[in-house]
């Protein structure tokens, strides 16, 4: 390992994360704690999301190695969920307030990025996507489905935070998102939330699948799913997929699987855009991987997932955001 560390401090909806990477942009530490969320609900306030990071954030510090976090040369954080004006959520004030005071105290750099750009640059490191030209990456969570034409520059020194893609959205929802979708079926079926994960369990295993809901369409790369998501409900309410449950989140899945697969062909055609880089939670999911990958071989698209584990929530796309702002 390198003698010089950069810290990187994720605080999202509903995880707390750190991150340490050396010189090389390897990682070296990296450590996480989702957050409480009670049974039944489907999430937290702002405010009580903001109020457990703070508690849970210093302990997650704590447990760095001395010897890395007395090596540091910048400290990152994430301080908005997209990279664009305006974007804004209280609960990535616990990070930045942290990781500035940090900086402060040490005498290092000290550099904050999107979420947003965290999600995209942990995958891109991760899978070996090493064009210099316009890639397409799909940012699909419990509350961002987005499809985006993301363009490599070099950092702006003149800027107080870091960007070094230039971003533009040409697709993806038009109001709820992938996730919200996933996590409102599993709490109806009574599963804790969030719900991705269990629900990915049951649907690796499910041979069957029902048909119940209308197919999820894409236009020009843009979806629609508040109709499926209410169609889920009334199914589940009205007893119809009793029995079947397995059998229906298989559906469930396949309908949100085919909508991407659609989206991404339809962006591919429209931009000529062939590289496309998988970021998110939803992404993390085994059966939408498997699914994907086998739906884009012989095709033109490349489609590139990284690990599961840093497609959810991470502090690891920061922490290299910060070691390439301090040491490039």
């Amino acid at each position: 390992m390198s003698g010089r560390f950069v810290l990187g401090l994720d605080t999202s909806n509903y995880k707390t994360s750190v991150a340490v990477v050396d010189r090389n942009l390897d990682i070296v530490y990296q450590s996480g704690q989702l957050l409480e969320v009670d049974k039944g609900t489907r999430g937290l306030r702002q405010s009580e999301a903001l109020f457990r990071h703070i508690k849970k954030l210093p302990f997650l510090i704590e447990k760095i190695p001395v010897d890395l976090a007395g090596e540091l040369e910048g400290v990152a954080w994430s301080n908005a969920p997209r990279p664009v004006k305006g974007s804004y959520m209280p609960v990535f004030l616990a990070g930045e307030s942290v990781g500035r005071s940090i900086a402060a105290t040490s005498g290092v750099q000290g550099i904050g990025f999107s979420h947003q750009e965290g999600h995209i640059e942990a995958i891109r490191s991760d899978c070996g996507l090493e064009t210099e030209g316009p890639f397409l990456a799909c940012h699909f969570s419990g509350g961002t489905t987005e499809i985006l034409i993301c363009s490599p520059r070099k950092r702006n020194h003149t800027l107080d935070t870091g960007v070094f893609y230039d971003i533009e959205k040409i697709g993806g929802t038009l109001d709820i998102s992938y996730g919200q979708v996933l996590d409102r079926a599993g709490v109806e079926m009574g599963f804790d939330f969030p719900a991705g994960q269990a629900l990915d369990d049951i649907v690796s295993d499910a041979a069957e699948m029902t048909d119940l809901l209308a197919p999820v369409k894409a236009m020009s790369g843009k979806v629609n799913l508040s109709g499926i998501d209410s169609q889920i409900k009334r199914v589940l309410q009205q007893g119809a997929a009793e029995g079947r449950e397995a059998a229906f989140i298989h559906e469930i899945f396949e309908r949100i699987t085919c909508s991407i697969i659609d989206s991404l062909t339809q962006i591919s055609a429209i931009t000529g855009i062939r590289e496309v880089l998988m970021a998110g939670g939803v992404s993390s999911s085994r059966w939408i991987r498997n699914r994907v990958k086998n739906s884009a071989a012989g095709s033109e698209l490349d489609i590139r997932f990284g690990q599961p584990s840093l497609s959810t929530d991470n502090a690891v796309g920061i922490a290299i955001l910060g070691g390439r702002y301090v040491w490039d």
